[in-house]
């Protein structure tokens, strides 16, 4: 197949998955997934409903027990839940609570104190499941969600099925296929595609530079990104490129995980994972007064590389996808300070031999750190890129081949990593 030819077949994948892996959402979307099968399930049942019945896979309880949803102040899933059947927006999508009046949250934090809302963990295989029945008297409405964060799978209403999907089977409405896409063809997409083609990813910086200028105020989360800078203003961290790369990026995570009500545009179903793959682009492309242009350029082989390399993991797993979005970050980094692919390649590679043990212990204020660790190690290992040094194929499990370095990686998160996930949730789930 000539060249020509593989753009063309290749191409419009990309913009596809850019598209569907790369939007707003409002909160961490675990909770949010329960939020929006709540609200799906309240219009099925139309009336205001008095009590609510959730199940959630193990995972999605680990990612949405100690996250505070946008607009409440508070942590968890019931208050997911009620809220969502109080005043989310159905048709919503990630940005279900994008709405919610002081009076719906006051109501759903009674609910939670009335004890009408039972929380529970479902028997299913799925990682990703969140099931809401909400009543009203007798009456009763149920909406499943399973594989991707609105992936409806059940809708029923006093009893009678709606819809219905086998969970088991249940698959993400994915409507891309990057078939047998490389790295190399990612880097020829972003830095040669025509810009029309990818100028809506410029929303990505607008909508996270926002969320990071948020969370410099330090009202959020562990307030990291505002503490740092203290530091500096105290003379303990020294301004320059990197430490306005690590606050910037984690100032946005900590409004991010504090609930702040600003949406995130996330990457592969997550907030942390979208910032992560973009302020520290932003970050640099301010640096070098670079034009949008080059900045989009930049943010579509981040965002690309970020879900060229999750669609090898699982949805919700022991690796903490921070991670591989924030290699998203190094070869975007990588192409605005040196534009090749080498230096892009090198960089990836680095951060596999580097981040590849991070785990993921459930969605909390502290994601913000593991954000802060991996903008400095992509930033690292661009430093590193440019001076043509990287982990080589002889160390751990880096291939000398990018391409089957992060196959590596996902091997290791999709089938090395399974007993961790059990004794991360087995932790959390009984701690004193």
């Amino acid at each position: 197949m000539s060249m020509s030819e593989r753009e063309a077949s290749l191409w419009p994948e990309f913009v596809k998955a850019l598209k569907q892996e790369v939007v707003p959402a409002l909160g961490c979307t675990e909770p949010i997934s329960l939020a929006l099968a709540a609200a799906m399930a309240a219009r099925q049942l139309g009336r205001t409903p008095e009590r609510i019945d959730a199940l959630v896979s193990p995972n999605l309880m680990k990612n949405g027990m100690a996250v505070t949803v946008p607009g409440t102040g508070t942590l968890g899933l019931a208050i997911a839940a009620a809220v969502g059947a109080l005043g989310g927006d159905p048709d919503g999508k990630l940005e279900v609570l994008k709405g919610l009046t002081v009076e719906q949250v006051a109501a759903g934090k009674q609910m939670i104190a009335d004890g009408r809302i039972n929380l529970g963990v479902a028997n299913v295989s799925n990682l990703l499941y969140a099931e809401a029945c909400v009543w009203h008297g007798d009456e009763c409405a149920r909406v499943a969600i399973a594989d991707a964060h609105t992936n409806v799978v059940r809708i029923e209403r006093n009893g009678e099925i709606l819809l219905e999907v086998d969970p088991a089977n249940a698959k993400p409405l994915e409507n891309y296929d990057l078939g047998d896409a490389t790295a190399s063809d990612v880097y020829d997409f972003a830095t040669r595609a025509p810009y029309e083609m990818i100028a809506f990813i410029h929303q990505a910086a607008v909508l996270n530079s926002a969320l990071a200028d948020e969370g410099m105020g330090g009202k959020y989360g562990l307030h990291i990104g505002a503490t740092l800078q203290r530091q500096v203003e105290a003379g303990l961290l020294s301004e320059g490129l990197l430490t306005r790369i690590l606050t910037r990026t984690t100032a946005a995570s900590d409004a991010r995980m504090g609930g702040a009500t600003l949406p995130a545009m996330s990457n592969s179903g997550s907030g942390n994972q979208g910032i992560a793959a973009t302020m520290p682009v932003v970050v640099v492309a301010e640096h070098l007064k670079v034009d949008q242009e080059t900045l989009v350029r930049a943010l579509a082989l981040s965002h690309l590389i970020a879900v060229y390399i999750h669609i090898r993991l699982p949805k919700l797993s022991a690796l903490c996808a921070v991670t591989t979005a924030s290699m998203g970050a190094g070869a975007g980094m990588a192409y605005l300070l040196d534009g090749s692919y080498s230096a892009v390649s090198m960089a990836i590679s680095s951060m596999i031999g580097d981040l590849a043990g991070m785990i993921c212990d459930g969605a909390s204020n502290s994601c913000a750190m593991k954000v802060s660790t991996s903008a400095g190690s992509a930033y690292k290992a661009v430093l590193m890129a440019l001076d043509g040094t990287r982990v080589t194929g002889n160390e751990g499990i880096v291939a000398h081949d990018v391409d089957q370095s992060i196959e590596n990686l996902g091997r290791l998160a999709s089938r090395g990593m399974v007993e961790t996930d059990t004794q991360i949730l087995q932790i959390m789930m009984h701690k004193r």
